[in-house]
């Protein structure tokens, strides 16, 4: 695949590095916002409703997808 305004040649190798790092990191954001919210809720006994709902979207989202691939594929 060549991108018209950049003039780069991309490959399937490029693509599956960047499936694979944007999965890491969804998951890394989605740890770092469990462990801020456990730190905020056992430390300061405050519930952090923002960071609750980073994560149930994540985990919404990942099962959501999960499951829809697993019945179209």
């Amino acid at each position: 695949m060549k991108l018209p305004l950049l003039g780069l040649n991309i490959d399937e190798r490029f693509l599956t590095h960047r499936l694979r790092s944007s999965s890491a990191a969804g998951i890394v954001s989605c740890l770092f916002a469990t462990l801020l919210f456990a730190w905020h809720f056992y430390v300061d006994d405050v519930w952090s409703w923002n960071l609750l709902a980073v994560v149930a979207t994540f985990i919404c989202t990942k099962w959501a997808l999960m499951a829809w691939y697993r019945w179209t594929d």
